[in-house]
């Protein structure tokens, strides 16, 4: 089966031979050339003049096809039949040139689509069936043999592997996971059989949901591309009437003037006047620079948040897992009347039902397993810590306002890091020192948004004011604020807003399900790494799909880059169409002036767009 670039280079291969032989040759007969020059015009551009008939039907007059249509017929008509194949063969060039192009920027973004598990291998009744993942529900066992993509999220219960996860987040290195590891929809299981636990269903999986994001990117036009559809809406008829009017009026006003000169300056004008330049290298600087960031790890939901991006003046961030590592380790237990694993023990069987990182540093540190059954009460209080009935026994976790609002007779603890206190039956039972780590990348990070001219890094956390204190002294930023509630977050980034310029831009990186109202107030909200909490995830408007901050920076660089490429090709189309679109009227230009002012700067707009894939993302 040939492709339908195949059949359109075929073609262009096929009109070539035949006007180069017609123009060699010159055959005698003037009617020869004629008939093999219809020929090759037929051949080049059955399939425009098709479209044209077939959109008037449908009403869509004002197109690209039309407009090759008429001139091309036009010529004919004045018997200039070397020019009318020429306009034709010159604009399949381009559009070979444009399938070409949106093919290697799609390249990226087909890439990730081949994420999408074609099947998951299931255990039931003692068998192993292999069933559509859409089909299998939460709690199953899962197969994954090595070579086959992970087909939902999960939890290992057996076995050992190494997961490539390149797809999903732009890195080479294989990633190593054992028992009780979660593994995310999407990876390829290089090594190991692997038994997983089911742990969220097909339309929640990160697959999923990964997918949706990048099949609905394409609906969200930049200004720049809803400016340039308007203006093709209304530019078109404008030149149409203008050039039907520079046919017939002049020939009638001036004395001495030849209608087929007329009608040879117009049908030149309406070749020149075609807007391919920009209708194709617009879009297509859009895709390129998603296409880029994908490819980086970084998903963005449209083309106006890859055009906002642009303009980022502020970014706000979170503190916990997206500066710092999140992976908090206890460092200290401080007990008073039990011993450290008692202490422990009441700490983990509070935060039993949480996923907040203190709460599995706190699980991790015990090690033990823990009998749910022991729990008969659990109420989470946000930005505080825990309430629980343990054994019988109400057990208090959290920091020292829950301890004030419970009126506990607790021991202030000045030490860096963050400290859990611990009450059981409203006594004061001791603390938990649990230490956090800033990501090497978060240094980076800083120094590339600072090289990107971002204005103003703030970080916002609900974590004490000594621990957010020494995380901004070393990461250099211009401000932080500490012990924030969600709902204090809210409030300074509505500060923010008010900050920065008309045109400028907020952006708050976050990854927890409290960050998921400030990622929806923001201009521009990116959601952390693709273990995100789901509220983060669906809030954000671009998702980084690893812990790396830096990548954001990165984006923001290829945001700028495109622009400037968007910016370059608007300038440039228009100047060159307006200067040949005059010389065309006063008959200064020719018709294949007219031919490079419409294919020619199609072609350059759109090897300028492409430079958007080869943009280098900064290191350090």
């Amino acid at each position: 089966m040939i492709s339908k670039r195949s059949k359109q280079l075929l073609k262009i291969l096929v009109t070539t031979l035949l006007v180069i032989v017609t123009t060699i040759a010159k055959f005698d007969s003037k009617l020869c050339n004629d008939i093999l020059y219809v020929i090759a015009y037929f051949i080049i551009g059955y399939d425009i003049v098709f479209k044209a008939l077939k959109n008037i039907f449908k009403g869509k007059v004002f197109d690209e096809n039309f407009l090759m249509t008429i001139a091309t017929t036009g010529a004919f008509c004045i018997g200039e039949y070397p020019e009318a194949v020429a306009v034709m063969l010159f604009y399949q060039i381009g559009e070979l040139f444009q399938s070409y192009a949106v093919d290697q920027s799609r390249k990226s973004i087909a890439n990730l689509m081949d994420i999408r598990p074609d099947y998951a291998n299931v255990y039931r009744k003692a068998e192993i069936l292999k069933v559509d993942p859409d089909e299998v529900h939460i709690g199953e066992i899962i197969l994954v043999k090595p070579g086959e993509k992970v087909p939902l999220d999960g939890i290992i219960m057996e076995g050992d592997s190494t997961l490539n996860t390149q797809k999903l987040t732009g890195e080479s290195i294989p990633r190593k996971v054992t028992v009780k590891d979660k593994v995310l929809s999407g990876c390829i299981n290089n090594e190991g059989i692997l038994k997983i636990k089911v742990t969220k269903e097909w339309d929640e999986s990160t697959v999923s949901k990964i997918l949706d994001l990048v099949e609905n990117a394409g609906s969200r036009k930049s200004k720049s591309e809803n400016f340039i559809s308007k203006f093709s809406k209304y530019y078109t008829p404008i030149v149409v009437i203008i050039a039907v009017i520079l046919a017939t009026i002049p020939p009638l006003m001036i004395k001495d003037t030849v209608f087929t000169d007329w009608l040879y300056r117009a049908l030149s004008f309406l070749v020149v006047s075609c807007p391919c330049a920009l209708v194709i290298s617009i879009p297509l600087s859009f895709f390129g620079g998603i296409g880029a960031s994908s490819k980086i790890g970084v998903l963005i939901k449209g083309s106006n948040y890859l055009e906002a991006l642009a303009k980022t003046e502020i970014v706000v961030c979170d503190k916990t897992g997206t500066l710092t590592e999140g992976v908090f380790k206890v460092q200290k237990i401080e007990p008073i009347g039990y011993s450290n694993n008692d202490l422990l023990k009441y700490a983990s069987y509070a935060e039993a039902f949480s996923n907040h990182p203190i709460s599995l540093s706190l699980k991790q540190e015990y090690g033990e397993e823990i009998q749910e059954k022991l729990i008969t009460e659990t109420q989470e209080i946000t930005g505080k810590g825990v309430k629980a009935v343990v054994d019988s026994k109400k057990v208090l976790v959290g920091n020292e306002q829950l301890m004030k609002e419970n009126n506990i007779d607790y021991q202030i603890k000045k030490e860096i890091g963050t400290i859990v206190y611990v009450a059981i039956n409203d006594q004061y039972a001791g603390s938990i020192l649990i230490a956090d780590k800033i990501k090497d990348d978060s240094y980076n990070a800083i120094k590339i948004l600072k090289k990107n001219h971002v204005k103003k890094i703030i970080m916002l956390t609900g974590d004490q004011n000594d621990i957010s204190a020494s995380v901004a002294k070393k990461l250099n930023l211009d401000e932080y604020h500490a012990e924030l509630l969600p709902q204090d977050k809210v409030s300074y980034v509505e500060k923010l807003m008010s900050q920065k310029s008309s045109d400028g831009k907020l952006v708050f990186i976050g990854d927890g399900i409290n960050d998921a109202p400030v990622l929806a107030l923001s201009d521009i909200g990116v959601a952390m790494g693709g273990l995100g909490s789901d509220a983060a995830l669906e809030a954000a408007d671009v998702v980084i799909m690893t812990d790396e901050p830096s990548k954001i920076s990165n984006s923001i660089k290829i945001s700028k880059k495109t622009m400037r490429i968007v910016r370059q090709n608007i300038i440039f189309a228009i100047s060159v169409k307006i200067t040949v679109l005059l010389l065309s009227a006063f008959g200064l230009a020719s018709m294949w002036i007219a031919v490079f002012a419409d294919v020619g700067v199609s072609i350059l707009a759109i090897i300028n767009a492409l430079r958007v894939l080869k943009i280098k993302t900064i290191k350090k």
